[in-house]
């Protein structure tokens, strides 16, 4: 029994999955959303195909598939209010479910890069003012000791 249901859903799963795949643009959605937009679909467009052709046709796959698709295509019209095809398809969405989610994830992604190019800035500079007092210190400039305090102060921040 549960592993029925597990197979359900990961059936789901993998229809929602290629559904939001095969319409461009990005589509950010919880996996709970992904899986009930492959159930969904596949249970309409499954139950057509067998409304129209009867039990034991070769279309309930592709008919499931496109169900789940349609509703991708819905759920980004009216739910995220956006155009389907186009460049502005192509467009981080503002609405929709578990949108604020992805975006926070987004903004501490971008956090972290900006930091960490911030961090490669600072050792490339502390790296090039290392060698000037290498420099110095070699051509007799400065002596040990100030070689030393210099280099601590660098190297400290």
């Amino acid at each position: 029994m549960l592993g029925s249901v597990l197979m359900i859903m990961l059936f789901g799963f993998i229809t929602g999955s290629l559904a939001r795949w095969a319409v461009p643009g990005p589509d950010p959605m919880p996996v709970w959303l992904t899986v009930a937009i492959g159930l969904v679909g596949s249970a309409v467009g499954g139950g057509l195909a067998i409304g129209i052709w009867g039990k034991g046709t070769q279309g309930i796959g592709i008919f499931a598939f496109l169900g789940s698709v349609l509703l991708v295509v819905a759920y980004r019209r009216f739910v995220q209010k956006r155009p389907i095809y186009g460049p502005e398809a192509f467009k981080f969405p503002e609405r929709g479910i578990g949108i604020e989610r992805f975006q926070e994830r987004r903004r501490r992604m971008e956090d972290m890069l900006r930091q960490a190019q911030a961090e490669q800035a600072r050792q490339a500079s502390a790296e090039s003012n290392l060698e000037k007092l290498r420099d110095l210190h070699d051509a007799g400039i400065l002596t040990d000791d100030e070689f030393e305090e210099k280099k601590a102060q660098i190297e400290s921040g």
